[in-house]
């Protein structure tokens, strides 16, 4: 069996384009919903008064639940139907925010977060999934991903200030209630301007895969930050070794069985597979360094919370048109070149990093921290449309669900390396500008962050105070020096797979078209019949 290729794709007119904007709301809130509390947190500590442990759990249930049923997910939509999951998904996510805002209790906040992380684990992929479907011409659809990656990043960066904004007015609770009108407004336009497409043949649901899928992805995760947080211990080390033995039985299970709920064969297309690894070190390095850039904003240049969150939407604001411009560029030349660019975009803002010191000029943090999310916003758009554009229209929800995952599983394991990077660093620094006589637990408090430095030094007398916190600031800087040159060094090896592995491999151009490339076609072979836009030939 062979492609009959098509030597056109229908156009997107303005049903397509609005409905565009219909599934921006979705993905812009669920990854807002990722940062939203961090200004919340001290607020909803005063009235839950919840444990040091209930804490950890509020902010970092949605983030577990939603990595770990992103591939259940986007397997099960291409089986129920993309729009009815997203939809069912949508009212999910309204009812748990509701239930979020007006939880009475540390226990009430955790479930409604672990229930948002479920309606969001059906909202992201069924997003790019229906985007496969609703453009079929490559340039457009393109265009579309773009926008829809910039909203996804957008929203990460929106979430903290949208939070303070809402708090100096109104309580805690208002963060989360900005998803219902959105939601609402989701359940009305999505029946009238959203197709419904399933995969005829895709068999039954693979419950034993679908166990498998969170066992391996919940542990890993989990494990990856506890480590990020608080070194190697033994629970998030066992999490990790029973995630990964969990992701090995998964694979084989979806091998051997008769309706898998994941289909390898995707993996055997190498622009598929390379656009899930670029995808995963781009998020490797921007959450990784994210997380040093606002700590020294607010430790090392003393802003306030509210007032780093707004200096740190600048670059956000100032890359947004980078997505739809490079998805032109790669229409006009050879997209490994454009991504190889992006990548080293990306590594040259790192470098530029590099050279930070506690007192430089705003600006030049300011843009610096532009020019690597320029890069980065590149790589992702371009990886993201590549991986979406080469699987099959019916196959679009698993392959979404598996960029989403490797999405998470980068940015986990960003906190963790760089996180540990430049931490060893600020501690090596630090040890040796500690005062003699220092208290074991003050000294203890001010090695492990540069705030509790801070707090140390407040309770020193005169000038061995200013000692200490100029230390601790120095110490701080230079772990970020260290850690976005690790960073840089990532990017200039993406860059290298991307120019290696990518050059002169085609997308799937217009519908069922094969890419060309060593892997000879498309995953799967041919595109099963009565799928959107695919004719196979015999």
């Amino acid at each position: 069996m062979t492609f009959t290729p098509y030597t056109s794709a229908p156009s997107a007119g303005r049903r397509e384009w609005t409905a565009l904007a219909v599934l921006l709301l979705p993905c812009l809130l669920v990854s807002m919903d990722v940062s939203v509390l961090y200004f919340a947190v001290p607020f909803l500590t005063a009235e839950l008064k919840p444990s040091s442990v209930q804490q950890l759990w509020i902010l970092d249930v949605y983030g577990f639940v939603l990595a770990g049923l992103l591939i259940t997910m986007g397997a099960l939509g291409d089986r129920i139907g993309r729009r009815r999951l997203l939809l069912s998904g949508a009212l999910l996510f309204g009812l748990a925010s509701g239930a979020a805002a007006y939880a009475q209790s540390a226990g009430m906040l955790i479930a409604a977060r672990a229930l948002l992380g479920i309606g969001g684990a059906t909202l992201m992929p069924s997003t790019l999934a229906l985007i496969r479907n609703l453009f079929h011409d490559a340039k457009q659809r393109g265009k579309a991903v773009a926008i829809w990656s910039t909203a996804v990043t957008g929203g990460i960066a929106i979430g903290p200030v949208l939070s303070g904004v809402l708090l100096e007015h109104f309580w805690w609770g208002s963060v989360f209630l900005l998803n219902a009108p959105a939601m609402v407004l989701l359940l009305v336009c999505g029946p009238l301007l959203l197709p419904e497409f399933k995969n005829p043949a895709a068999g039954r649901f693979d419950l034993p895969g679908s166990l498998l899928s969170l066992l391996a992805l919940l542990p890993v995760v989990y494990g990856v930050k506890e480590i990020a947080r608080d070194g190697l211990a033994a629970v998030p080390v066992l999490a990790l070794v029973a995630g990964l033995a969990a992701a090995a039985a998964f694979v084989h299970r979806q091998r051997t069985a008769r309706h898998p709920m994941l289909d390898l064969e995707l993996f055997r297309h190498r622009g598929y597979r390379v656009s899930v690894l670029l995808n995963l070190l781009a998020m490797f390095a921007i959450v990784g360094c994210a997380v040093f850039f606002t700590q020294y904003l607010q430790t090392v240049r003393g802003m306030s919370p509210m007032e780093a969150a707004l200096w740190n939407l600048l670059p956000t604001l100032a890359v947004g048109g980078m997505a739809p411009a490079a998805a032109a560029l790669a229409q006009r030349t050879d997209r490994a070149h454009v991504i190889a660019l992006g990548c080293l975009l990306a590594a040259g803002g790192f470098v530029w990093l590099s050279w930070l010191e506690p007192g430089s000029a705003l600006w030049f943090v300011l843009t610096a921290s532009a020019v690597y999310a320029s890069g980065l916003v590149i790589v992702m758009s371009l990886g993201n449309e590549l991986a979406i554009g080469l699987a099959p229209p019916e196959r679009a929800g698993s392959a979404s669900a598996v960029l989403e995952s490797g999405t998470e599983l980068g940015g986990a394991l960003g906190m963790a390396v760089l996180g540990s990077i430049g931490s060893a660093v600020y501690r090596g620094d630090l040890g040796g500008a500690l005062p003699a006589g220092l208290p074991a637990a003050a000294a203890d408090a001010a090695r492990e962050t540069v705030a509790g430095a801070a707090a140390v030094a407040g309770a020193l007398p005169g000038r061995a105070g200013e000692a200490l916190l100029t230390a601790a600031r120095a110490a701080f800087t230079h772990g970020l020096q260290t850690a976005v040159l690790v960073a840089a060094g990532v990017m200039v090896c993406a860059a290298v797979l991307a120019l290696t592995l990518l050059r002169g491999l085609r997308d799937t151009g217009v519908e069922g078209e094969p890419d060309g490339g060593a892997d000879g076609v498309p995953p799967g072979g041919a595109v099963a019949a009565g799928a959107e836009g695919a004719v196979p030939g015999v």
